[in-house]
């Protein structure tokens, strides 16, 4: 694994030619900064957490509670005054204290990009989705990410993103999935951590969602998740944990569900025991999108802010300090939490101020991003990379892939340049909810400028016949493919819909040399793999998608991806049967007040039980003895390594040291990839990531690698004595290019 990015990461935005300019002196919503010698909370030399005492002993009682509440929802007539006055536009606001300097919290949602840049007239770079963020496994490439919307959120004056999803893909057929990354916790964990730290080096509040076990779209705001305290430590709350680990000025979303009983907004467990106590997070929670059910309750459970409005955290939280039900030390602790995070985040000191972007800088981003994301998942007879030299036609089917490529739906939607390229049209973000959105970069184009030599035809594959006729004629076929995902629905299957399976089948019968072109935001069943030469996992890919995967496609970048989450052969494979969907009389879009008076009226949560507990994605297939179609970890490239020399060196950290050699005769990069099996007595999985190394490699170069792993990686979690332990016996050590491709092993004893 590389190292986590700290302060040393800026470095990488310089060498990409990112420049910051001068920034302003008034703090956003809050008017003109007050001097540090007439407010002595200015004083950047001082700590945040003196700072927010600073704060606290000037405010009013009223003061405190309006910054523990939003000021609305921005989508509806429901916005205050407040909100209307000084509100950017985002997600959310929240307002300040501009006589104290204390700048009001503009939230955007920002999972790729910045969202409802259409509705405010600007311009927001798309990248690919966090799924394909994570295929890259590369931190410096994940702080680059969130850099560059940090920097974007700042230029349309917002101060803190809701994007930093780390839940697992327990559920594949989970609607965000391609806002998450992957399957694996310390790979989530420490890829989401990277993105983070990125967004917090520009002065922007990093947040971290949903916390937790929000592995499902279907009846969010009602379902209750039943798992035990270790398969959760181990498994989607060790990915948060890891996550913030590094992070100073963050902020946790709490989500819709409940955990074990408990709304995950008012469970004492999460927010207090684990989150604040045991992790000893320093910034506040904040609840999802009408994810409060209570004042009392939730205050006392450690919910911190309640969105968007202020149902729970208005007048009730203030009559309820009245009454000594939420006594003042608690309602204090909230606030000086908020202001330690401004402070920290350095939202006060330099707050953002609206400005143009590098559009062009930051599409280069976007597309390098985008080629260090792409998976090559199978490559039959070297059919790629195309060689413009020997190709004379190739025939491009499906997808809207003359025009455009697909992205994620939901509030994680970015909106196009131009509005939707495909019908509906529309500017901004109309038609989210409902219909795709389709980004105007074409693969078409993409692949006509670089070979214009080659005859290059496109049919749109809505009629598989006419589609195999024009792949008939070619020398290769590219058939597109896609699946598309939003926020608010589940796929009900990871079967393509709309008979693309049919059309790929008719094409690879019409024509040996056909490559299909993924662009899904989570694993797809392929009844066809064994008929195509090669299969591309492109995701969804962001604005300058096309050029990225033309560049795979033809050579000029080799792929370097892996698989962040496993690709099953079937469903019947899974470890749930499919999504578990509410009953008839419940709903999956209620919120707050509304949604406890439905409960009150008989109707109740619904239940999930996570049986399977740690044994998430590989850990499951591998337990059960499971055959898949692509495994976690894996992904080709145009040349070929070798592994040798693997020595562990046991000690209070152990030492693992193996070398890597590049025997193909492209330069490449590697992922190195380090598994451990626990002693049996552990009763663990038959082995878990603990850490890997990307590496580049140029043609016959050898490198060897040292890694120190960290000991909770190869712990478990004892619920009796409420910490990780390190259980005394045989470990074995795997190394290679893949969960399933391990061909270093050796076996210590660890005391």
């Amino acid at each position: 694994m590389q190292k986590r990015i700290r302060q040393t990461g800026i470095h990488v935005l310089i060498a990409i030619g990112v420049c910051f300019a001068a920034l302003p002196t008034l703090a956003q919503g809050g008017g003109s900064k007050p001097a540090a010698s007439a407010n002595p909370w200015m004083n950047a030399s001082l700590s945040p957490d003196q700072r927010a005492d600073m704060v606290l002993k000037q405010l009013t009682l009223d003061e405190k509670i309006s910054l523990l509440h939003g000021t609305g929802d921005l989508d509806s007539a429901q916005l205050s005054a407040e909100g209307k006055a000084s509100s950017n536009g985002g997600a959310g606001y929240v307002v300040g204290i501009p006589r104290l300097g204390i700048p009001g919290i503009q939230m955007a949602d920002a999972a790729y990009g910045v969202t409802r840049s259409g509705v405010n007239g600007r311009y927001s770079t798309a990248l690919p989705d966090d799924l394909a963020a994570a295929s890259s496994w590369d931190t410096q490439a994940a702080y680059t990410y969130g850099a560059l919307i940090g920097r974007e959120l700042r230029a349309q004056g917002y101060n803190m993103t809701l994007g930093g999803g780390v839940n697992l893909a327990r559920e594949p057929r989970d609607g965000r999935t391609f806002e998450y990354m992957g399957e694996d916790p310390i790979l989530a964990g420490t890829m989401d951590g990277a993105v983070m730290q990125g967004m917090q080096a520009q002065h922007v509040i990093s947040d971290i969602k949903h916390y937790a076990m929000n592995d499902q779209e279907s009846g969010r705001t009602a379902i209750n998740a039943n798992i035990g305290k270790r398969a959760m430590r181990e498994s989607d709350l060790l990915a948060f944990e890891i996550a913030l680990h590094d992070l100073k000025s963050a902020a946790v979303m709490c989500s819709y569900n409940r955990v074990n009983g408990d709304y995950a907004c008012e469970n004492k467990y999460l927010l207090t025991d684990v989150l604040k106590k045991d992790w000893n997070f320093p910034g506040f929670v904040l609840s999802d999108w009408g994810g409060t059910h209570s004042t009392v309750k939730a205050s006392a459970a450690g919910l911190d802010n309640e969105e968007p409005g202020e149902i729970f955290y208005g007048a009730a939280l203030k009559q309820a300090v009245l009454a000594g039900k939420v006594p003042m030390s608690e309602l204090d602790e909230h606030v000086h939490r908020i202001l330690r995070t401004e402070f920290a985040s350095g939202i006060v000191d330099d707050p953002p101020k609206k400005s143009v972007i590098d559009v062009a800088g930051d599409l280069a981003i976007a597309q390098h991003l985008a080629e260090q994301s792409i998976v090559l998942l199978q490559n039959k007879n070297a059919i790629l990379p195309l060689d413009a030299a020997k190709i004379h036609s190739i025939a491009v089917i499906g997808a809207h892939a003359d025009i455009a490529m697909l992205s994620g739906g939901g509030s994680a939607q970015v909106d196009p340049p131009g509005g939707n390229a495909v019908a509906p049209p529309g500017k901004g973000a109309a038609g989210w909810k409902k219909n795709p959105v389709w980004f105007p970069t074409s693969p078409l184009k993409a692949l006509q400028a670089k070979a214009p030599n080659v005859k290059i035809s496109y049919n749109p594959g809505t009629d598989p016949a006419s589609a195999a006729a024009s792949a008939r004629t070619a020398d290769v076929a590219i058939v597109f493919v896609s699946q598309w995902e939003r926020e608010g629905m589940d796929l009900d299957s990871l079967t393509l819909p709309n008979h693309q399976d049919a059309l790929v089948q008719q094409v690879a019968a019409a024509n040996p040399h056909t490559i299909v072109v993924l662009e899904t935001g989570s694993p797809a069943l392929m009844p066809w793999a064994s008929q195509v030469s090669g299969i591309v996992e492109a995701w969804y890919p962001g604005s300058r998608g096309a050029e990225a995967l033309a560049n795979i496609l033809f050579g000029d970048v080799n792929p370097s991806a892996k698989l962040p989450i496993t690709f099953p052969l079937n469903e019947a494979d899974l470890q749930h049967s499919g999504v578990v969907k509410p009953p008839p009389q419940s709903t999956s879009g209620y919120w707050g007040a509304d949604a406890d008076k439905k409960e009150a009226a008989g109707l109740p949560a619904f239940q999930v039980t996570y049986d399977e507990g740690f044994l998430v994605g590989y850990k499951w297939y591998d337990a059960k003895k499971k055959p898949v179609l692509f495994p976690f970890g894996y992904g080709l490239s145009y040349t070929t390594y070798a592994y040798s020399g693997l020595k562990v060196t046991p000690g209070k950290i152990e030492k693992i040291r193996f070398t890597v050699k590049n025997t193909g005769s492209r330069a490449g990069a590697e992922i190195a990839e380090v598994y451990a099996a626990l002693p049996a007595s552990a009763g663990e999985p038959p082995k878990r990531l603990v850490d890997w190394n990307k590496m580049p490699l140029q043609p016959g170069e050898s490198r060897t690698v040292t890694i120190m792993l960290q000991p909770k990686y190869l712990s478990i979690f004892d619920e009796a004595k409420d910490g990780w332990q390190l259980v005394p016996g045989a470990y074995t050590f795997f190394v290679g290019g893949s969960s399933q491709d391990l061909p270093l092993q050796q076996t210590v004893n660890l005391k």
